[in-house]
């Protein structure tokens, strides 16, 4: 039966608009809504130099929690050369099928290198607002500049989205997401806003947070703005999970059914090319992209292959602070799992782009708390799972890609550390440079935790926890500039934007400078 409340049926004749075909699901053919089908909005994503990939979800009523009918609904489709929808460079019609939570992910291809594009959808009468999306430069083709942005981590309860409307403002070619899309957990009243429906455990409920977070007109704006590459963490699950490990010791038949449900609806939301639909519990998303000859980035997957975290038989899930843990440093343990471990390090082997840049979760600098010798590492990031970064370290000094730089988030705060092959020898040679962004919106760590650290760790150059925001990056053959972007408050809307504090890289310099502000 279909819902009223979602759309009406134009009654054309005794059928209505429903085309029936034989061993398919119907076809409604031209719908009418009741409400705007559009109203998660569109985004781009994944863009080679050649294709980009276009994304809507057909959903009247995202915010009820309801499912569409299960029915075919036929999505026009076209991406032109200018803002005015005029100059065609391709169109064509797709299907938005229930087992895809009527999602579509069109693959725009033949496309001209390096090239601003525009983008709409039309259902029916109605037609979507209209995206702007880029191609990245031939692989092979010289690049004079990169403007990109990186973010994380934007609950929605903690705040509102004001940093989003001042990127999406920015002068950018491109987004890197760096995970934390969406939170689970029941709504907490107290804050200033409210998760709807309850903790996501199943397709349908995680539909239904996606959909909130994605109603965001900021959010909206800033996926309409500027292509997206998406990698995920921790919370588009559940917190701290690994690998089929729940933090909460559920059963792992059945964590493995949630955390399947979990990937579907990341896929259904998300730019991602068509080779990252999810194949049953698995789904492929570490994935490499060439901006020319000035930068190559390799985009991990910290969660989906990893051993579990260490030193827990405390009875104690995910992550902790961890006392003189052996367990970290055993090499048969990996963070990354083997096999994407191999990719990467064969990647750096071949890397010849003027910059090599490793887009991942989380802090990968070593951080030692407490007060030597009793000093103690978190075991959910990199420090828990210390041979894996000792390989992956291990391999930039042999290979020596140019200009090694490594970008995180996860922590809810900035950083700047040189990444080294002994972290507490002051001598020893920079590996790379790595910049943690801060998170869209979730609280960060009170600043006392790890202001104290910092004196032993003496690779860390820069600590900030207060604020939220983002790190946009001016990338150059000669230099990589960081602006540190803030907002003063998410607590209620309106915040101006400033930049807290800037860092650059000179080409074959590692190791970042603060800049004068």
């Amino acid at each position: 039966m279909f819902n009223r409340r979602q759309f009406l049926l134009t009654a054309g004749s005794a059928m209505g608009w429903v085309i029936w075909v034989e061993h398919q699901l119907p076809l409604l053919a031209q719908p009418q809504f009741s409400a705007d089908p559009f109203g998660l909005g569109v985004a781009s994503g994944d863009p080679d130099a050649n294709s980009v990939v276009l994304w809507t979800r057909i959903v009247p009523a995202p915010l009820t929690g309801k499912p569409m009918p299960a029915v075919s609904i036929p999505v026009q489709w076209k991406i032109a050369a200018d803002q005015q929808m005029q100059q065609i460079a391709q169109q064509g019609t797709v299907q938005a099928v229930p087992q895809s939570g009527h999602s579509v992910h069109v693959v725009a291809d033949n496309l001209s290198p390096n090239q601003w594009y525009w983008y709409q959808f039309q259902v029916g009468k109605e037609t979507s607002p209209i995206g702007r999306t880029r191609t990245l430069p031939a692989p092979d083709a010289r690049a004079d500049s990169l403007k990109l942005a990186y973010v994380s981590c934007q609950h929605y309860e903690s705040g509102y989205y004001t940093a989003y409307q001042h990127l999406a403002a920015e002068d950018l070619d491109l987004v890197l997401h760096l995970g934390d899309y969406i939170y689970e957990g029941d709504p907490k009243s107290n804050r200033p806003r409210q998760h709807v429906g309850p903790n996501p455990v199943d397709l349908e409920t995680y539909r239904w947070r996606y959909a909130l977070y994605k109603s965001d007109p900021q959010l909206q704006a800033a996926h309409a703005a500027f292509p997206f590459i998406c990698i995920w963490d921790d919370h588009e699950v559940e917190n701290d999970y690994a690998k089929d490990e729940s933090q909460d010791f559920a059963d792992p038949a059945v964590f493995r059914r949630r955390r399947q449900a979990a990937y579907q609806a990341y896929y259904e939301h998300l730019p991602l090319r068509p080779t990252s639909q999810p194949q049953e519990a698995q789904l492929q998303l570490y994935r490499q992209f060439k901006y020319g000859d000035l930068a190559e980035f390799y985009c991990l997957d910290t969660r989906q292959y990893r051993d579990d975290q260490a030193c827990d038989q405390n009875g104690k899930g995910g992550g902790q602070v961890v006392l003189n843990c052996e367990e970290r440093l055993d090499p048969k343990r990996s963070l990354l799992g083997f096999e994407q471990e191999q990719w990467l390090l064969q990647g750096l082997e071949k890397a010849y782009t003027t910059w090599t840049v490793i887009a991942q979760q989380m802090l990968m600098a070593e951080l030692q708390q407490g007060v030597p010798p009793l000093v103690a590492h978190w075991s959910d990031g990199w420090d828990g799972y210390a041979a894996t970064r000792d390989r992956i370290l291990n391999g930039i000094a042999q290979y020596q890609p140019a200009n090694p730089v490594v970008i995180g988030g996860d922590i809810h705060s900035f950083w700047v550390t040189d990444l080294k092959s002994d972290f507490q020898d002051p001598t020893s040679p920079i590996l790379a440079t790595e910049f943690v962004g801060t998170s869209i919106s979730s609280g960060g760590p009170n600043p006392n935790l790890f202001t104290s650290a910092l004196k032993i760790n003496p690779h860390i150059q820069f600590f900030e926890s207060r604020y939220r925001g983002y790190v946009v990056c001016v990338i150059t053959p000669d230099q990589w500039t960081a602006h540190f972007r803030v907002v003063d408050q998410v607590e209620k809307p309106g915040a101006s934007i400033r930049t807290l504090a800037s860092f650059q890289i000179q080409n074959g310099q590692p190791g970042a400078q603060r800049l004068a502000s």
